[in-house]
């Protein structure tokens, strides 16, 4: 197989994990193989364990996030592309909740680890493009907005999600205003 193959097998089998454990946390390797077009084989040549599978899962889904604040940056208003980001966030937050329970304690403390830098860090391209454009309040904090934005993954999403009505007022309290 070429390294090619190897990149689009991993990429499937991540992809089909990510779809299959959002609808059900408890899905075994064998279905993802199966969702993924690959065989066992393969599967646990990439991932030779559930949680080495759930781990990269959440990890590439990480990864997908920070990647995206450039182009949403170039697309969009600061404010906008920082709504438009978190609530992509609060999507992957819901996902993960699902993905929670096949973890260890120390799997999941370790991935939260791994995360919150990269995480920060995108937070902060996007609250330093509205800073400089005089749109965030100065004394917006990137870790503050992270933690305020962790509740709206819980936020009631039936029968309707409450989670960019919430969003809006945290943005709100982020916009800067004139000074009298």
């Amino acid at each position: 197989m070429t390294r090619s193959d190897a990149r689009e097998n991993r990429a499937r089998i991540l992809e089909a994990a990510r779809e299959a454990f959002a609808e059900d946390g408890a899905t075994s390797m064998n279905q993802v193989a199966q969702r993924a077009g690959v065989g066992a084989g393969t599967l646990y040549r990439n991932f030779p364990t559930r949680e080495a599978l759930v781990l990269a899962v959440y990890q590439h889904e990480v990864d997908r996030l920070v990647d995206a604040v450039p182009a949403l940056l170039a697309d969009r208003q600061p404010l906008e592309a920082l709504r438009a980001w978190t609530l992509d966030l609060v999507t992957a937050m819901r996902r993960k909740h699902g993905l929670g329970d096949a973890l260890t304690p120390s799997a999941h403390q370790s991935i939260t680890e791994t995360t919150y830098g990269p995480v920060i860090g995108a937070i902060t391209a996007l609250l330093d493009a509205g800073k400089s454009e005089g749109s965030v309040r100065e004394d917006a904090d990137p870790a503050d907005f992270l933690q305020l934005t962790g509740a709206l993954w819980r936020a009631a999403s039936r029968p309707k999600d409450r989670a960019p009505y919430m969003l809006d007022l945290i943005i709100d309290g982020l916009t800067a205003r004139p000074r009298r």
